[in-house]
Order: C-alpha cells, then structure tokens, then sequence
C-alpha cells in the first residue's frame, strides 16, 4: 500500500510539473528554430583499424572487399582470400551539420557497426566522405573512437562489459568543406515551430510586432516569417535583430494529450486534459492455476513402474467492483485525486484512461507508447 502511494504521488508530481511548465514563459528561441540554421543529415561507410581481435569476421565480405579496393587505391594488390579482418570493422559514420558550420569548422561524428565486430575500443576511423542525400559531399571524418566503455573476453569464455560497445563517437572528427546552402529567402527570416500549433504561432507573430511593427506573418501553424526592417539590413544590426528575437519571451499552448508507456507502466497527462461526467465501474480477476504432483503406486508384484502426474485446480477471484461517479474534471489535480481515492494501481490507471477514451469521456488525445 505503502508503493501504490508513492507512485501514486510520484503520478501527481509528474503532471504538476506539466501543468506547471506549460503556463509559463519561454524564450521564443527555445520553441522554434531559425530555418537558416535548419540541420542537414550527413551519412558515410567507412573501416576502423587498429582493433585487438575484435573486428569483423571472415564471412564479412563487405568488409573484405573494402579493405581490398582501400589497398589496392594505395597501388598494392591484395589477394581477398588470404585477407584476416579481426582488427578491421565495418562502420556507418553520421553526422548533421548546418549553414553555420563553415568549410574548415569541425563537427563531432557517430560511428556505429554494420558487421559482426564485438566491439570498437580502441579503433580508428579512416577517412571518409560525408554526404547529404543527394549525395553532396559536405565534411570528411577521420580520427580515433571513443566508446566509453569496454569489453574484456576471457579465454574461458566469459566477458565483462561496460557500455554498449559497438557504437562511438569521433569527438571532432569531421572535418567540413562546404556549408549546406542556406534556406531563407532574400532578407526574411523564418521560424520553424519545434510543436506546430496556431495559438503558440499567433502568439510569436503578436509579440515580435509588438516591438518592431507590422513585421512578422504567420505562414501556417509551423512556420513564422519575419521581415527584416531596411533600417536594420546591416550584417551586424541584422545579427542584433534575430539574436532580440530569440530572446522575446511568450507562453506556448499544446494540444491536451495523455501519453501511455504500457511496457513500463508510465502514464504523462498535460495541463489541458479533462474528463466529462461519467461513473466509472473498475475491479480485477484474479486467476490462480495451482498444480499439485499425484504419485501412482503399481500393485505389489506387477512388475508395474511408479508414475508421477499432476492435478490442476484453477481459482477465480472476483475482486468487488469500485463504483464511483465522477463530475466534470477540470484539472490534472482532480484527476490525480479521483484514481487515487479509488486505488488504482498505474495499470489501472491505464486501463481506465483507455475506456475512458473509448467512451468518448477523455477530452484529450491518448497516445500509446
């Protein structure tokens, strides 16, 4: 009893802290993003060397084939069937990079297996081209892994192991060598909502005109434009301009939704979530399978063998259905306060939530994780 009523209050910090967060301010910056600045993915196939027996085995022909078109590029010929890659691994690099990283910048890189290494630790990377998807080529990687963790076989078969250890980073290993084009138009700027919504739009539109004019126009319930004044066209007054932007304070608006975790039994409910009038009927069976041994004795002298079966009993427990009425919910509180005055455990609540929806009851969206 003493658990259900930490999670139970675990629960009701959780959705305070919600209710709590969405009401206030925040930084327009920290709900939009500038679309000059907009992320491109960069994707590379590569080889790490330098691995203690811990790379790709031999039925790896991809990585065979690899190692042999690298050598042979570097004009030595290489017979495929004698070539042993246990120090050599098979790697994916990814990256992103955007219109601010300049050629010469340098830019951090995930490298993860492709083949049947055991582990990465102590690897290098060798050079690779980094390209968009339309194949651009925008950086180059190169340098040594780290994993942060390891992985020790034993010749007796057991390991120990810290860390997942077949995917790690090149800590400014990327090298850039053009910039991805940027995607603004002419002097507007555009800012792209991290949660589309049209309140939390209008709401960016009112504040940046509130202190610069008529200069910012909502596109759709993702996007802002904000005409930049002729007056502030310079580089560096254009650089003060967007920087005061970010810094603009408003309060965003979220849809209500209620957010399941079934596999671990986490339920997040927003501010705006409500619940019509309804009565609520919610209890449990319980189904018990025991299964006792039956020892089967032979008559004395019939050569007979003794037999071992077993009998089933199965119990139903019907636990007593907890009735209650609820009235129009308004707040998270009184939600928190209606499943804890029945009990509920968070599967419950689950269960409750979902038939609530069901019936048309959940003013909210449910989302199952």
């Amino acid at each position: 009893m003493n658990t259900l009523r930490k999670i139970l209050g675990l629960m009701i910090l959780i959705l305070m802290s919600v209710s709590l967060a969405v009401g206030s301010t925040v930084r327009i910056k920290d709900v939009t993003d500038y679309t000059n600045d907009a992320e491109t993915d960069l994707i590379g196939y590569g080889l790490i060397i330098g691995l203690d027996g811990t790379g790709d085995g031999k039925g790896t022909q991809f990585t065979i084939q690899s190692l042999t078109n690298m050598m042979e590029r570097m004009g030595m010929t290489v017979d495929a069937n004698k070539v042993k890659v246990k120090n050599v691994a098979a790697v994916i690099i990814t990256a992103r990079i955007n219109s601010s990283h300049r050629p010469g910048s340098r830019i951090d890189v995930t490298v993860s297996s492709v083949g049947d290494a055991s582990s990465l630790q102590g690897g290098t990377l060798l050079m690779t081209p980094l390209s968009s998807m339309d194949g651009t080529v925008y950086a180059v990687a190169q340098g040594p892994v780290s994993i942060g963790g390891f992985n020790i076989q034993l010749e007796d078969g057991n390991k120990i192991v810290n860390n997942y250890t077949l995917v790690g980073r090149v800590p400014a290993g990327g090298l850039v060598k053009m910039s991805p084009p940027e995607t603004g138009q002419g002097k507007d700027i555009y800012l792209t909502l991290k949660s589309p919504d049209y309140t939390t739009a209008s709401r960016i539109v009112g504040r940046i005109n509130r202190d610069y004019g008529l200069t910012a126009f909502a596109v759709d319930e993702g996007a802002v434009r904000v005409q930049v004044p002729d007056s502030l066209s310079h580089p560096n007054d254009r650089l003060k301009f967007i920087s005061s932007i970010g810094r603009m304070r408003v309060t965003p608006d979220v849809v209500a939704r209620v957010v399941i975790n079934e596999k671990t039994g986490t339920i997040v409910a927003g501010q705006n979530v409500t619940i019509a009038p309804v009565a609520l009927a919610h209890g449990s069976i319980t189904i018990e399978v025991r299964t006792s041994p039956v020892i089967s004795q032979p008559e004395p002298f019939s050569d007979g063998e003794t037999v071992v079966t077993s009998q089933s009993r199965l119990t139903v427990t019907d636990e007593i259905a907890r009735v209650l009425k609820f009235p129009e919910i308004v707040t998270i509180s009184q939600i928190a306060t209606a499943l804890n005055n029945i009990g509920a455990t968070p599967r419950d609540i689950i269960a409750i939530f979902q038939a609530l929806k069901e019936v048309g009851a959940l003013r909210a969206e449910l989302v199952l994780m």
